[in-house]
């Protein structure tokens, strides 16, 4: 039979705040030592009340305006009881009846809506590491805050499921909530996918593949989920309800443990906290501070750059930005010389963080454009604008001491063909081209060019030959 997957996603996003969601806790644990990033709060010592962080309010306001969502005025906070080792409360503190971000949607590059049910705020979990014998706590993640967005089950290709993450990626770093960091689980994905029978009005039994953290393992455990799915089905096998785990390595996903359902968890208002009462001032002020979004960035650049070339950008806040303050007939050289020069180069994340300033990059396309510049020593200052004896000077201060500024004077560059001409070594090849071979130009073009210790503007030499060769 043909089934038809349907794929929901449910996004873990870790915010950026300096302190954690209930307690003022630094909220950066990366590389810090096990448990040493904690209060009596996370510990949940007998006694001790959270107190909520304000500035992850405002995170969650711009987070929802960037996925084009409702703001909530009102909210409140719930307990979802478990008991797990990395949970020392035993519930973990959210928003299940009264979240703070409602219905909104993302668009695909391809043009496709995603629709989102909801996002709320909660604390993370904390963090074990298995041994074969025992198992180790760290603590330093428990009410780390996050916002879990839910979307609808829009979603039907793993394709689009690698599409939608990577939006939300993009959408959440250009909105500055989310450091966006991968592989230090500051976003995690959790990817539901059920099958229905072509043309059935129900959907399928799903399985939720848990704590994906790349867009690749997304798209791969989605395409492995939808084909072991219709193998069971063609068996007149059933889905099992479950969570399952996924691993780069095999490739495959797992059975871990049945999928809970809502009720399991005794969702109870939480007590400690009041619910959360937002002005629509308040809320229209902090909407007001969203910068542009990938969607402004594609409206602007649309029609001057090539759409793989703009969605690799998209990928780097920082480059786009920087390339807005570009004067636009330079867009192209400039896009260019990210993409293949600075993203090719080994220390690229580290120049991202001081990247050469929009004037020097004008003079440098403007030079480039001037045929001051050939392609090869524009790429060479480009470089030369991260060094940092180099980054503060003129562009044109820098491609001087370097010695790659083309000679263009026509009368100069007369006198030095004159002279290759009257050598005896060019003499043959003067002769070859009178005779109809065109590729001995590149020969005595090049000869110009050692002459002029390569200064000379290679397409004005060329054109000077043909000229005096006729």
């Amino acid at each position: 039979m043909k089934y038809i997957p349907t794929i929901g996603i449910e996004c873990h996003v870790q915010l950026a705040t300096k302190t954690k969601l209930f307690s003022e806790v630094d909220n950066d644990a990366r590389n810090k030592e096990p448990n040493s990033c904690v209060s009596p709060v996370d510990y949940a010592l007998p006694g001790m009340l959270p107190r909520l962080n304000g500035e992850a309010i405002k995170f969650a306001i711009l987070a929802g305006k960037a996925m084009n969502c409702e703001i909530n005025a009102s909210s409140r906070f719930d307990r979802k009881h478990y008991f797990y080792p990395d949970s020392p409360k035993g519930y973990q503190i959210t928003q299940f009846y009264h979240p703070i971000i409602g219905a909104g949607y993302v668009e695909l590059p391809s043009g496709t809506k995603i629709r989102i049910e909801h996002a709320h705020l909660e604390g993370d979990a904390g963090k074990l590491t298995h041994f074969d014998t025992y198992s180790l706590v760290d603590l330093n993640r428990v009410d780390t805050p996050l916002i879990e967005i839910v979307s609808m089950p829009d979603i039907h290709s793993a394709k689009d499921a690698h599409d939608y993450c990577k939006e939300l990626w993009r959408l959440m770093t250009f909105a500055g909530v989310s450091y966006g960091d991968l592989y230090n689980g500051n976003m995690r994905f959790d990817v539901n996918v059920s099958l229905a029978p072509e043309g059935s009005t129900e959907l399928g039994t799903r399985a939720e593949i848990k704590n994906l953290n790349s867009f690749r393992s997304v798209e791969r455990a989605a395409e492995y989920e939808i084909v072991r799915q219709s193998k069971l089905l063609d068996a007149g096998e059933k889905i099992i309800q479950e969570t399952r785990g996924w691993s780069d390595d095999t490739g495959k996903t797992t059975g871990q443990r049945s999928k809970e359902e809502a009720k399991d968890y005794r969702y109870m208002p939480e007590p400690d906290l009041p619910p959360v009462n937002l002005s629509a001032d308040f809320i229209q002020e902090v909407a007001e501070k969203l910068p542009l979004m990938p969607a402004d960035y594609r409206r602007k650049f649309g029609d001057s750059l090539k759409t793989e070339i703009l969605e690799i950008l998209l990928d780097y806040p920082e480059l786009i930005r920087k390339l807005s303050e570009v004067d636009e007939k330079y867009v192209v050289t400039v896009s260019n010389l990210f993409t293949s020069v600075l993203l090719a180069e080994e220390k690229s994340a580290e120049y991202l963080n001081d990247l050469p300033t929009a004037k020097q990059l004008n003079d440098l396309a403007k030079m480039n454009e001037k045929k001051e510049l050939s392609s090869t020593a524009t790429k060479e200052v480009f470089l030369h604008l991260f060094d940092p004896q180099m980054r503060r000077r003129d562009t044109e201060v820098i491609a001087k001491e370097l010695g790659l500024i083309q000679e263009n004077d026509l009368g100069a560059l007369e006198t030095i063909v004159d002279a290759v001409l009257a050598k005896p070594e060019t003499q043959e090849a003067q002769a070859d081209f009178r005779a109809g071979e065109e590729k001995v130009i590149g020969f005595l073009v090049g000869q110009v060019m050692k002459e002029s210790h390569g200064k000379a503007n290679p397409s004005a030499v060329q054109e000077i030959l043909r000229k005096k060769l006729a």
